[in-house]
């Protein structure tokens, strides 16, 4: 048996939400998805300034790295700072030594116009070298135009597109608006209310979908390849595979972990660099998914990437000071939560 895998892969994530925890109450308690959505994650995507992103994104990078996550699939709404969004991400990032594909998520919630700069951040940032797709938020916050333009720019750009899809009742809809447009280079994030087999990889986020309680997914009966999301809720990826096996086997008896380690196993093929990393855990079963899945608490003790270089040692970051990374964390959180609506 082995205590060392190659860096693992969170396939959908919400680097922006790092902050959130700890925020204050929303001004009503929300009773459904889309007032969780209007309540919480949308007073809170328009509050962001690049300041607060870029430490968002640096305290999650961190916190991935130290769970032994070494790439990052990143999905990101700030239309209040949109222009150079997905820079500060990636730069926050590197600095940590994660690698991460961008994306910034359009959408006509605040006006045509505000959808036309998600599409040339988008457009900038790959055009310029950066790593990433073409972000939609969902189609039920696109007009039929703006979706089009979208999936195009990726066409354009030789790259997939990154949207949401099915998620919660609201967007039931969704998958027939994109049935004309999707490829088999987009990841289809969510998949909840999913009537219709789209092309593309499908992001499964059990924990996120647990929480805003939209149903379950059921990925397994899906005819997609099937990668695994936190959607912003930390990057442990370990302990999503163990509920990403929770739910399977809540919904089939019979189901086992072998099912979940291999969309664990399947983020390779977005972030294939992510192989070559060294990942030592404190457990020696580690590649076991039998092993795993009745296992919590296991950890990263050291990381090196590709090249041998270290970028995790006893459980700690290397490039940079972690506590630092925390403090301006929580002064950023706290200047974030002030300019909350």
């Amino acid at each position: 048996m082995s205590a060392v895998t190659p860096g693992l892969v969170c396939s959908h994530h919400h680097l922006y939400s790092t902050l959130a925890r700890g925020m204050p109450a929303p001004p009503e308690q929300p009773h459904d998805f889309i007032s969780i959505l209007r309540q919480i994650w949308w007073r809170l995507d328009v509050a962001l300034d690049l300041d607060t992103m870029h430490w968002s994104a640096k305290l999650g990078a961190v916190e991935a790295l130290m769970s032994g996550t070494t790439g990052i699939v990143d999905h990101h709404e700030s239309p209040s700072a949109i222009e150079g969004s997905l820079d500060v991400i990636a730069s926050a990032c590197a600095e940590v030594g994660v690698k991460v594909s961008c994306s910034y998520g359009v959408t006509d919630r605040h006006g045509v116009d505000a959808g036309r700069r998600g599409l040339e951040e988008n457009r900038r940032f790959i055009a310029a070298g950066g790593r990433g797709m073409v972000g939609i938020h969902a189609a039920f916050t696109c007009g039929d135009e703006l979706l089009r333009d979208a999936a195009g720019l990726a066409e354009d750009l030789g790259v997939g597109v990154h949207v949401h899809v099915g998620e919660g009742p609201d967007d039931r809809d969704g998958p027939a608006r994109l049935a004309e447009l999707a490829r088999e280079d987009w990841l289809l994030v969510h998949c909840v209310h999913l009537d219709r087999d789209l092309p593309g990889l499908i992001a499964h986020n059990p924990r996120s979908n647990m929480n805003n309680s939209v149903g379950y997914a059921r990925p397994a009966s899906r005819r997609n390849r099937v990668v695994l999301g936190t959607d912003g809720i930390g990057a442990d990826m370990l302990e999503e595979f163990r509920l990403a096996y929770v739910a399977h086997r809540t919904d089939d008896v019979t189901a086992s972990p072998e099912t979940s380690w291999g969309w664990l196993e399947n983020g390779w093929g977005l972030l294939p660099e992510c192989r070559d990393d060294h990942v030592v855990w404190s457990y020696d079963h580690v590649e076991s998914p039998w092993h795993v899945a009745f296992t919590p608490g296991i950890r990263a003790v050291e990381v090196r990437d590709g090249t041998g270089r270290l970028l995790l040692d006893q459980g700690r970051p290397t490039l940079v000071d972690v506590d630092e990374v925390r403090a301006k964390a929580a002064e950023a959180a706290r200047r974030l939560f002030r300019r909350l609506g």
